[in-house]
C-alpha cells in the first residue's frame, strides 16, 4: 500500500500525459504522507512496520528498555526482525509492481529514462555520496526518533497513522530536497528491484551505483535514533 500510493503519486506527476503531470515536489510530498497513512492503517496489527529503519530503531530501543516486544506476542529477536524486514521489502516491491500496472501506458509514452526510474526510487539533486548519505541519516533519525517519542506510551498504530503522515510530509518539505528523502531502505530498494526486473520500455539504468545510499543512510539513522532515544525518551507507563 505504501509504495503503490507513494510511487503512484510520483508517476502521476513525472510521467507525461497524466492528469497530474507537472504537479511538483509539494504534491509528491503530500502524496507520500497520505501513502504512509494508508500503509500504517492496514498494517497496524503488526505494529505498522513498513520501514526497516523504524524496525531496527525500535528494536534497539525496546531491548534496551527491557520490554522486548514489537507488539504484544511478537518478541524482539533476530528471527522476528529479519521477518519484519523481509516482509517490508517484499511489500515495497509488490506495491511498485502494481503501480506500474496502473501506469503502464504512461511509462511507454515517457521518453526520459530518468523520469521512469524516479517514479520507483530516489536520486540526489547533487550527486555527492558522502553528503547524500548524511542527508538520509539526518532525515531518518528525525523520523524514527519522533515515532518513538509519540509511540512510547503505547499509542495504537491506527491512531499513530495521523502524526506519522504529517511527520513524513514535514521531513519531505524540510529535508527532502537533496536526495528525495528515501528515509526507508525498503521503500527505495524494493521499487528499484521492480524497475530492474519489469519489462519497462526504454527504462535505462536502475542506478545501482547510488542504491546503497538510501539503504545504508536510513539504517544508520534509524539505529542512531533508537540508541539516542534510550536516555532521552524513557518509556511511559
Amino acid at each position: 500500500m505504501l509504495t503503490l500510493l507513494g510511487c503512484g503519486v510520483v508517476a502521476n506527476v513525472a510521467l507525461i500525459k497524466n492528469k497530474g503531470f507537472g504537479g511538483g515536489f509539494l504534491m509528491v510530498t503530500i502524496g507520500w504522507g497520505f501513502a504512509v497513512f494508508a500503509g500504517v492503517i492496514v498494517a497496524f496489527n503488526s505494529g505498522a512496520h513498513l520501514n526497516p529503519a523504524v524496525t531496527l530503531g525500535q528494536a534497539m530501543y525496546q531491548l534496551a528498555e527491557g520490554t522486548g516486544e514489537y507488539v504484544p506476542g511478537i518478541p524482539v529477536n533476530v528471527l522476528t526482525t529479519i521477518t519484519y524486514i523481509g516482509a517490508e521489502l517484499i511489500g515495497a516491491f509488490l506495491g511498485a509492481v502494481v503501480m506500474w500496472l496502473a501506469y503502464r501506458n504512461h511509462f511507454n509514452e515517457e521518453p526520459d529514462p530518468a523520469s521512469k526510474l524516479g517514479v520507483f526510487s530516489t536520486g540526489p539533486a547533487i550527486r555527492s555520496y558522502g553528503w547524500n548519505l548524511v542527508t538520509e541519516v539526518i532525515g531518518t533519525f528525525v523520523l524514527v526518533f519522533v515515532i518513538i517519542a509519540f509511540s512510547r506510551g503505547g499509542t495504537p498504530a491506527e491512531l499513530g497513522a495521523i502524526p506519522v503522515a504529517f511527520l513524513v510530509i514535514a521531513i519531505g518539505v524540510s529535508l527532502g530536497g537533496p536526495t528525495g528523502y528515501a528515509i526507508n531502505p525498503a521503500r527505495d530498494l524494493g521499487p528499484r528491484i521492480a524497475h530492474f526486473v519489469l519489462p519497462i520500455q526504454g527504462k535505462g539504468s536502475s542506478d545501482w551505483s547510488y542504491s546503497w545510499v538510501p539503504v545504508v543512510g536510513p539504517v544508520v539513522g534509524g539505529i542512531l535514533a533508537g540508541l539516542v532515544a534510550i536516555p532521552l525518551l524513557p518509556i511511559i507507563g
